[in-house]
């Protein structure tokens, strides 16, 4: 698949995921839907993987799980 077949998948299943659903619920609930839809349209995803990312010098894996200070 080429990346715009790719984008065009991920971008039906969001609205079919949001039509089908409708407004108000948490996002944990659209999250779990789509990662069906996408798995089901043969893609390979992962959910909430954790981000490395570089603050003032510092090296933050931000992941689900992060502790708040």
């Amino acid at each position: 698949m080429t990346e715009n077949e790719i984008s065009y998948t991920i971008r039906g299943a969001i609205f079919k995921v949001f039509n089908t659903l409708g407004p108000g619920l948490l996002e944990s609930a659209y999250e779990a839907v789509l990662m069906f839809e996408l798995q089901k349209e043969g893609l390979n995803v992962k959910c909430q993987v954790p981000l490395p990312l570089i603050y003032d010098e510092i090296r933050l894996d931000v992941d689900t799980e992060l502790i708040c200070w």
